[in-house]
């Protein structure tokens, strides 16, 4: 299942490429922003989710009136940080990022926030997950790794989100698509996850690709496989799944989103100030340089992305037996 080729996918990226360029964000009538804005994060600093925000965060602060914030709720695996900005007063200085996670949390968790609890105002770009060991393991291809879990169920510690976060996800479709079984193992996001791997804590992991990609250079970590239609540009010598006859593509996506309520006027401040960041060449470099792809698309076609996602991923989901309380 292709987590990533979804319906409508295409033409919504088309429509971003072939829209105009945005214009640098006016100051409004009411002089908004006249205060610091908040990008709220709801995973622990160092994950992929907070350096994300943080570059954004970085680069958005450069073209706007006021400084741009980070500031990272966690808890209830991403749960409570979605709630904090979906909750947060429609001023427009509350923003919030969400991920994979935020749709896959509403079949998990029956106080997560719903999927139009949030209005969408900026698509980021995608994360595509990947299945990665401890070179001391052995292990030296995906299909090894599978075989060693079908010779003995549960034997491989796999590092791995709570229940609802995405590298939760990949590792539970690895799961259903190949009949096998891991130890899930989970940690509060990506960050605390790599130190558990390296540490020895965990044999594998199904982080996205930059988060352990300087590990693989280095020899410690032997990233196996990338769950994409392409290989990643930052360790170009790892195949996909794809490429090993392994039908298997799933990982991460980011967007940011506002509060519902937020004035029509401030919400168009907010999306031309993301947009014409995140269309800056110089922060796409600085994004590619920590390992993030970079695919903006306006408030409108993020909207129908994620409802395309949502449809896509929920089938998947249910077959995974990850649909424990909303069902469609």
């Amino acid at each position: 299942m292709n987590m990533f080729d979804l319906p409508g996918a295409k033409t919504v990226l088309a429509l971003s490429v072939a829209s105009v360029a945005f214009a640098a964000a006016p100051a409004l009538a009411d002089d908004f922003p006249a205060e610091p804005i908040t990008i709220i994060v709801n995973w622990p600093a160092g994950g992929g989710q907070d350096t994300s925000a943080r570059l954004i965060a970085e680069w958005a602060s450069k073209k706007a009136p006021v400084p741009i914030v980070v500031s990272n709720v966690t808890g209830a695996g991403g749960a409570n940080g979605i709630r904090h900005a979906a909750e947060a007063e429609s001023d427009g200085y509350t923003v919030g990022i969400m991920g994979s996670s935020f749709v896959a949390r509403n079949y998990l968790n029956e106080n997560a926030t719903p999927l139009d609890g949030v209005d969408p105002l900026v698509f980021f770009g995608p994360d595509p997950g990947a299945l990665e060991v401890r070179a001391d393991t052995g292990i030296d291809s995906a299909q090894a790794y599978l075989d060693a879990l079908k010779a003995e169920p549960g034997s491989i510690a796999n590092g791995n989100d709570a229940p609802g976060g995405s590298s939760h996800i990949v590792a539970s479709l690895i799961e259903s698509t190949f009949d096998v079984e891991m130890t899930k193992v989970p940690y509060q996001g990506y960050a605390p996850t790599v130190a558990a791997i390296v540490a020895g804590e965990v044999q594998s992991a199904t982080l996205p690709v930059h988060q352990l990609a300087d590990q693989h250079k280095a020899g410690d970590i032997k990233i196996l496989a990338v769950a994409a239609e392409d290989r990643h540009f930052l360790v170009p010598d790892v195949p996909t799944f794809k490429e090993l006859g392994l039908d298997f593509v799933a990982g991460d996506w980011r967007a940011l989103f506002l509060p519902n309520g937020v004035a029509d006027d401030r919400k168009a401040y907010l999306e031309n100030l993301f947009m014409e960041t995140m269309s800056d060449p110089a922060f796409k470099e600085a994004a590619q340089a920590a390992g993030f792809m970079v695919t903006p698309m306006p408030s409108e076609e993020t909207a129908a992305w994620i409802v395309a996602h949502d449809e896509a991923v929920y089938p998947v989901l249910l077959e995974a037996d990850l649909v424990t309380t909303r069902q469609k």
